[in-house]
C-alpha cells in the first residue's frame, strides 16, 4: 500500500470512530419506494427523523425506522456518556440488491418475468459540530 493511500484509510478510519453507522441489507421493497423514505430524513436532526417514520403510513418506514434506531445505538456505543438529542441524520444511502425473478402467467401461454426488488440501506448520524 502506497503511503498517500495508507494516510487516506488512516483518515478515514478516524472520521469513522465518531459517527455511527447501520446497514440494512436484502430488505424486500423496491429501491425506489425505500428511497422516497431516504429523502425525507436526510440531515434532519435524529428526533424529528423518528418521529416522521413512526407516523407515516408506507411500509417502507418501518426498516427504516429500525436502521435509524440501530445507527444511533451504535453512535451511543461509540461515544458513551453524550446524549443523542443533537445527533443528525448525515447521509442516508438505498442501493439497489438483487431481484428475485418470478413468472407470472399471461395469455396465450406465455409467461411474463416478475422482478421481486430489493435492497440496501447504510445510514449514518454523527453531532452538529
Amino acid at each position: 500500500m502506497g503511503a498517500r493511500k495508507k494516510l487516506s484509510a488512516e483518515k478515514i478510519k478516524e472520521e469513522r470512530k465518531t459517527k455511527g453507522l447501520a446497514v440494512l441489507k436484502d430488505c424486500p421493497t423496491s429501491p425506489r419506494k425505500m428511497r422516497l423514505m431516504a429523502d425525507l430524513i436526510r440531515g434532519v436532526d435524529v428526533l424529528k427523523a423518528l418521529h416522521i417514520l413512526q407516523h407515516h403510513p408506507m411500509h417502507a418506514s418501518k426498516n427504516m425506522e429500525k436502521v435509524l434506531r440501530s445507527a444511533i445505538s451504535n453512535w451511543e456505543a461509540k461515544n458513551e456518556g453524550l446524549s443523542a438529542e443533537a445527533l443528525i441524520v448525515k447521509e442516508v444511502m438505498v442501493d439497489g440488491a438483487r431481484a428475485l425473478k418470478r413468472l407470472r402467467p399471461a395469455p396465450q401461454g406465455r409467461a411474463y418475468r416478475v422482478r421481486k426488488r430489493s435492497n440496501h440501506v447504510t445510514i449514518v448520524v454523527d453531532s452538529n459540530n
